[in-house]
């Protein structure tokens, strides 16, 4: 196996997409139909010297933003992505090694297994800072798990909305969405939460510009109270009113709980539950 694996990977998909599927004219004299380092470069914005580096191997410590970059400017599938990004942790030796600062909890105290009991049937989830999904209800289990919410090992909820291609059939208002799933990632941990760091490299590389210019952009107040829009494979469009709980742990742990907002969602949610009909009252969105 080369030592340089990330630079032949880059060097293969530059050969292997032409000019014209990223809306380059071809022009004369092309020895190949692949793109120029330059046009790349250029794409990218990244220096055509440090392309030419990172395709050598002489350079092995590309930021996510790079990576996430040349992600885009490459058109790189999910796949190819974590292709991507896997190569580019062993080139640089730098697999992620959790910090002195506490991991996320992922651990669920006995009493709040007892409230999320208590709150049955009504959907509620409990998080951590980064969004690692620890305990649900039953109820949101009916709502979430059709969608795709509690696929994987260790389902995430920022990692589904910005990585899985379910989450934008999902929910009509996905921006808005992802602007408050940042915001409140932002403002759950501190700034050197190297646990955190480590999410937000690997989706500025698997998600591309939709989380990092999020990511870059100035911090915003955390969102905990609102009305979310969400289509249902089984209930149709719903309503949903959410409020959030903080755990005063110390661990940032909280539960998010979704009421319907409006009568047909009420509804819809009984249905889905297997409920008597009114069991779930709609409340003022």
């Amino acid at each position: 196996m080369s030592d340089n694996e990330l630079g032949a990977f880059l060097r293969s998909r530059r050969d292997a997409i032409t000019p014209a599927q990223v809306g380059l004219p071809a022009g004369p004299r092309r020895r190949a139909p692949g793109l120029r380092r330059a046009e790349l470069a250029i794409l990218a914005g990244v220096s055509v010297d440090y392309l030419t580096r990172l395709e050598q191997g002489r350079d092995r410590h590309p930021s996510a933003q790079v990576l996430g970059a040349l992600a885009e400017a490459l058109q790189l599938s999910a796949a190819e992505r974590v292709l991507l990004r896997n190569l580019a942790k062993t080139t640089s030796g730098d697999f992620f090694c959790p910090s002195i600062e506490s991991p996320p909890a992922s651990q669920v105290r006995p009493t709040v297994r007892a409230l999320l009991n208590r709150l049955e049937p009504v959907p509620a989830v409990l998080v951590n800072r980064i969004g690692d999904v620890l305990a649900w209800t039953t109820g949101y289990e009916f709502l979430a798990e059709p969608l795709g919410v509690l696929s994987g090992d260790t389902p995430n909820l920022v990692r589904y909305h910005f990585t899985d291609p379910r989450a934008r059939a999902t929910y009509p208002d996905w921006h808005v969405v992802a602007d408050a799933l940042v915001a409140n990632l932002k403002l759950d941990s501190g700034p050197d939460d190297a646990h955190l760091a480590a999410l937000a490299d690997e989706l500025t590389v698997l998600a591309g510009a939709p989380f990092a210019t999020r990511w870059t952009a100035p911090v915003s107040t955390a969102v905990r109270t609102g009305v979310e829009r969400i289509v249902h494979p089984d209930a149709g469009e719903l309503r949903l009113a959410f409020e959030t709980l903080d755990l005063s742990d110390g661990e940032h742990q909280r539960i998010i709980v979704y009421l319907p907002g409006d009568e047909p969602t009420s509804g819809a949610l009984d249905r889905l539950t297997g409920l008597r009909p009114g069991s779930l009252h709609a409340v003022a969105g």
